[in-house]
């Protein structure tokens, strides 16, 4: 309780403005809990009918023939809930945004961005959200042509190369990935370590207990991994 709430009346509130603010405080603290019960559940696309969703956003986007442009209409109704068909791991390139990529509206998509699309703790929990209470049923990770995170991974662990700040970090995050492909000596190195790194965080969500896994073993979620053509546009499943 506060100071002044214990303060004498003639520096305070009195008994009867104190029962009153009880009261407000009580009703404020019910009305959303109330509110909460009286939504519906959110409605959960079923995993194939969102891939094949996203197919179709990514066919048109690649064909310059994409049909979300009014990004005024559902507005209002957007202010209320969020009910995202799907979640995507994306990178945090600026040439690299899911809702054009897959022609999808505000409100579609629940996107989680970090350079180099993968999961750590905040980004997990962020996905179980979605899955747990968005009703999302399938999360795409969303790799790039020409990340400049992979590539930097590649030679922080080919080359040496030391990185400043907090990128060291985010390159350890990287080497499960890197290193794989880099095992298996490829023609085009930052093209398979990027797919690679795209499976490795496809494995680590499908497993990643307690809210994915079970869903994922019950079919009620599907985790799949993409990877974004810069050039031309394209998304291909990896």
């Amino acid at each position: 309780m506060c100071d002044r709430c214990v303060s004498p009346p003639d520096a305070g509130l009195s008994r009867r403005h104190l029962f009153g603010a009880g009261a407000a405080l009580a009703a404020a603290m019910a009305a959303p809990r109330l509110a909460a019960a009286a939504d519906p559940a959110p409605p959960t696309v079923a995993p194939e009918a969102a891939l094949q969703r996203l197919r179709e956003g990514a066919a048109r986007y690649a064909a310059n023939a994409p049909v979300n442009r009014d990004y005024s209409a559902g507005r209002a109704a957007r202010a209320s809930a969020q009910y995202p068909f799907a979640a995507i791991v994306s990178c945090a390139d600026s040439r690299v945004a899911p809702e054009l990529i897959y022609d999808q509206g505000p409100g579609d998509l629940f996107v989680v961005r970090v350079a180099g699309n993968f999961v750590n703790p905040d980004g997990l929990a962020s996905l179980e959200y979605g899955v747990k209470f968005l009703g999302v049923g399938l999360i795409v990770v969303l790799g790039h042509s020409g990340c400049g995170a992979i590539d930097a991974t590649i030679k922080v662990i080919r080359d040496k190369v030391t990185l400043p700040g907090h990128l060291p970090g985010l390159i350890d995050a990287l080497r499960p990935g890197v290193q794989a492909a880099m095992a298996r000596h490829p023609a085009d190195l930052l093209a398979e370590a990027t797919a690679e790194n795209v499976r490795h965080t496809v494995r680590v969500l499908s497993i990643a207990k307690p809210i994915l896994a079970p869903r994922v073993a019950a079919g009620s979620l599907k985790v799949v991994g993409s990877i974004y053509d810069i050039g031309t546009g394209s998304v291909a499943m990896v």
